[in-house]
């Protein structure tokens, strides 16, 4: 049978496993922007990072719950390293010459239209490189901002009001990161007028207000499975843990 170190281990690992490879994906298909209109018929523009991001909400309280703000930012920084990691091998991949083979095969899309697939790969990847440093500053500044705001609510209301301190976290953390990301990204090293960073960064955070609201069931279940996988006294003591480590 598993002991306690080891399902606390093995629950961190799952955790943070999934709160980084949503991260690492939000920050790759970031650099699409969609029409919200033409795909579900909502009026407003989104980029596509935000679809995977409420995973990362989800993931960061759970985590927050039973490992601390510690806990959150340990796996945080980790995930702005691998990240960095990954955009400095794909910037690598664009100083590469292209094979003459590869470009004559797709030198015309489905429809026989000329197309350079160079060119295209290189415009997909060098303009997430330009978005990586909006993109980490914002995902910093809102990882700190959502683990403190989670334990100030966790120290206020105790082990009451989960879909509070993960709500009321997520709402003030995103309301930044929303801003901040489009703002570096896309006005500082891009070519958006402010007007555009205002109304994408408006629709991204009502689309993550709303999200943080839908999934709130998907929270309480997260902690019914860990409850249940753990054990009653053991996810009490693993609570107190990161309440303490969180006071110390």
């Amino acid at each position: 049978m598993a002991t306690y170190a080891h399902k606390k281990q093995q629950l961190y690992l799952v955790l943070s496993g999934i709160f980084l490879v949503n991260a690492l994906l939000a920050e790759i298909i970031g650099v699409k922007i969609f029409s919200v209109e033409k795909t579900f018929g909502l009026s407003g523009n989104l980029t596509a990072g935000v679809l995977v991001w409420p995973v990362v909400f989800i993931s960061t309280d759970v985590i927050n719950e039973y490992f601390g703000r510690k806990g959150v930012l340990r796996i945080t920084f980790l995930t702005v390293g691998l990240i960095l990691y990954a955009f400095l091998v794909i910037l690598g991949t664009t100083r590469l010459v292209p094979a003459d083979f590869w470009l004559d095969l797709n030198k015309t899309d489905a429809l026989g239209r000329p197309f350079d697939i160079e060119f295209a790969y290189q415009s997909i990847f060098r303009q997430g490189l330009g978005i990586i440093v909006g993109s980490l500053t914002a995902f910093v500044i809102g990882q700190v901002l959502d683990a403190s705001v989670f334990q100030l609510f966790r120290r206020i209301t105790g082990s009451r009001y989960i879909w509070l301190r993960a709500t009321g976290s997520t709402l003030v953390s995103q309301l930044v990161d929303s801003f901040v990301v489009l703002y570096v990204a896309f006005y500082l090293f891009g070519n958006w007028s402010m007007a555009q960073v205002l109304e994408v960064a408006r629709f991204n955070y009502w689309y993550k207000f709303a999200a943080a609201i839908v999934l709130t069931p998907v929270l309480y279940f997260a902690h019914y499975a860990i409850d249940r996988y753990l054990g009653p006294v053991e996810t009490a003591e693993l609570q107190a843990e990161a309440l303490a480590d969180q006071s110390a």
